[in-house]
């Protein structure tokens, strides 16, 4: 499974559903968590031969699954980006060209008869008004108009010839674009139940761990903070650095811990977001180092995370985030946000109940940098009840640090687009769900 993608997932919607995200919270906080007594491999590694071998059949039935989902959907897409194109198959497209260089080629050769005949029909009407013109002279204006009278009969059957063949042309073309447009609507009828396979799959997984029974769950705490911080504004086509701050603040050292990074480019309004292909993040890319991984690596939000190792009791790591804007960007409000999960030797597991975010402005070469806003006093709840106090606060721009909301409550304006001040909670809440989607994942489903 590929783990990025569900928190990528998971913030795009918190981005495009941000009402749902909002009331959500305490269920956010009550998803079960991941059941393990112990790491990864060791559980695998418990497993005796037939369980084994039952786990790996069922891994590899969800990887030919998502597989398949994977190339009929590339295969769909290919199909529309075809029938756009009018990509119609070779032979099809050069046949309707040639017909119709070929009904044009016959136009102007009929055109052209028509005016040898006419200028010939002229000449023998002249001549045969002129007293002083010879029989001969008479004869080869006569044999002129009946040479050209043949040549325009020569050019009428090669035009008509012509028109048919741009006919039989013209319906093929248009058959190939039907015939195209029907497999696309078939592989949409392939993609759904290849998505039901792909959840049958996952369900049987998810079944096979849950049978083995007996293991306890990561929790969600406070063991990893993250602390975000970068520049307040970042030019189109540039790149600007970002620090981020990991810290162990539990009461024991970490083996394993790892960052999740997710940057989102905010349209103006909620009506530009398409909620099936959100693509918020496609105008940037991140590459990040630490002291121990000192050269740049690249970070893919669909696969990867930041991968700190052993973090000591009140140690720290610190990474240099390098992010990127595409010279494509439109100018607007960025947002990227960040958590943490950590993983012991001795089978324990835990997801930061808190999350990192830091808000920026995405502007055109040379362009003055706006004043910055002060996030104005959150507004009343809708309702009678009387909304508790959030457990952190709202930073417009520059960074800030969040534990996801629980209860009720809404967030404080900004001033900016409609789409900012209501994603940081909700894009949030989705972060650290789709953290503990990804311990799911890794731990208890395909590739655990």
């Amino acid at each position: 499974m590929k783990i990025r993608r569900i928190l990528a997932t998971a913030v795009a919607a918190a981005v495009t559903t941000p009402v749902v995200l909002l009331s959500a919270g305490p269920a956010f906080a009550d998803t079960p968590k991941p059941a393990t007594s112990k790491g990864a491999a060791a559980q695998q590694d418990d497993l005796d031969g037939p369980d084994f071998e039952e786990l790996e059949r069922l891994e590899a039935a969800y990887a030919a699954a998502e597989q398949k989902v994977e190339d009929l959907k590339a295969e769909r897409e290919q199909v529309k980006n075809d029938l756009l194109a009018g990509n119609l198959g070779k032979e099809v497209v050069e046949e309707l060209a040639a017909a119709e260089k070929a009904v044009a080629d016959a136009k102007t050769a009929r055109t052209a008869a028509e005016a040898v005949l006419t200028a010939a029909k002229e000449a023998l009407t002249a001549i045969e008004a002129d007293a002083a013109a010879t029989p001969e002279q008479k004869t080869a204006a006569a044999e002129a108009v009946t040479t050209a009278e043949a040549e325009v009969a020569e050019a009428v059957t090669a035009a008509t010839a012509a028109d048919e063949r741009l006919a039989r042309a013209t319906t093929a073309w248009n058959n190939a674009r039907v015939a195209l447009a029907q497999k696309g609507s078939l592989l949409a009828e392939d993609i759904k139940a290849a998505e039901q396979e792909l959840a049958a799959a996952e369900a049987a997984v998810d079944a096979f761990w849950e049978d083995k029974g007996d293991f306890e769950e990561c929790v969600e705490d406070g063991a990893v903070r993250s602390t975000l911080t970068g520049p307040k504004t970042i030019t189109i086509g540039s790149s600007a650095n970002f620090s981020l701050t990991v810290k162990n603040t539990s009461d024991r050292d970490l083996d394993s811990v790892r960052s999740y990074l997710f940057a989102a480019q905010l349209p103006e309004s909620w009506e530009d977001i398409d909620e099936e292909h959100p693509d918020l993040d496609r105008y940037f890319d991140i590459d990040w180092k630490t002291a121990a991984n000192p050269k740049w690596t690249e970070l893919d939000f669909q696969d990867d995370a930041i991968e700190l190792g052993a973090i000591g009791k009140g140690g720290k790591v610190d990474v240099t985030l390098r992010l990127t804007v595409d010279e494509d960007a439109p100018a607007g409000e960025g947002i990227a946000f960040t958590t943490g999960e950590y993983e012991n030797e001795d089978g324990s597991c835990g997801i930061s109940e808190q999350y990192a975010e830091v808000e920026f402005d995405i502007v055109e070469p040379g362009a003055e940098p706006e004043p910055e806003e002060t996030a104005s006093p959150s507004p009343s709840p809708s309702t009678s009840t009387p909304a508790p106090a959030a457990t952190s606060g709202h930073t417009p721009q520059g960074g800030s640090s969040h534990i996801p909301v629980t209860t009720g409550g809404e967030l404080a304006a900004t001033g900016s687009s409609d789409v900012l001040p209501r994603v940081g909670t909700a894009a949030g809440a989705a972060l650290v769900l789709g953290a503990g989607a990804v311990f799911v994942a890794r731990r208890r489903k395909v590739n655990a």
